[in-house]
């Protein structure tokens, strides 16, 4: 992959997704007549331009310090600033704690989802290798299968896996077009003709 499909994939999975959270928040705390868009145009478009894109392990901090630097800068140049809208810029720190809880929670969800449409053994050879960490040989012995197949479920399990988060990551950065494009009857229809 090239430097700038990299960097696009990069803006459009780490930075994008806090777009209207961003927007969201700025409407609240910013005086009558500010030109929010502006702001978050001007703070979408120093994120792309990071320098090291590999050292910002949260886009939502990262894209709401710059929104707010960006204020800050902004309401220096134009007016004395009261004491209380300096306190609400704090509201621009985002709670990465939170954030990251409610990620992995999501990504949880979207895993266990998948899991639940691998074929029978397959899905049954995942959890029991991957979520309760049992020896190939133990899962041979429960299943009445010999260990070269219980590695090949797994290994189709794995593969099938990482085909429909790859799947489900392009989905959710442009679901839009593809919901137009694919009947809601479909959805998953791929890895379900597998089984």
């Amino acid at each position: 992959m090239d430097a700038l499909t990299t960097r696009l994939s990069w803006f459009k999975t780490v930075i994008l997704p806090h777009e209207a959270a961003l927007r969201s928040r700025l409407r609240r705390l910013c005086p009558a007549g500010f030109d929010v868009d502006n702001l978050v145009a001007e703070s979408l478009a120093r994120a792309y331009t990071a320098r090291d894109i590999s050292r910002i392990p949260t886009g939502r901090g990262y894209l709401f310090a710059i929104a707010r630097n960006l204020l800050v800068d902004t309401m220096r140049r134009d007016t004395i600033v009261s004491l209380d809208f300096v306190a609400d810029l704090d509201m621009l720190r985002s709670d990465d704690s939170l954030e990251a809880s409610l990620t992995a929670r999501d990504e949880l969800r979207r895993l266990h989802a998948i899991i639940e449409t691998l074929p029978p053994q397959c899905r049954r050879v995942f959890i029991l290798r991957r979520v309760h960490e049992v020896s190939f040989q133990e899962i041979a012995a429960q299943m009445s299968l010999s260990v070269s197949t219980v590695e090949k479920h797994l290994a189709r399990a794995v593969m099938l896996v990482a085909k429909a988060m790859s799947e489900r990551e392009e989905d959710g950065f442009d679901c839009n077009t593809r919901r137009a494009e694919k009947p809601a009857g479909d959805r998953g229809a791929g890895l379900r003709s597998r089984r």
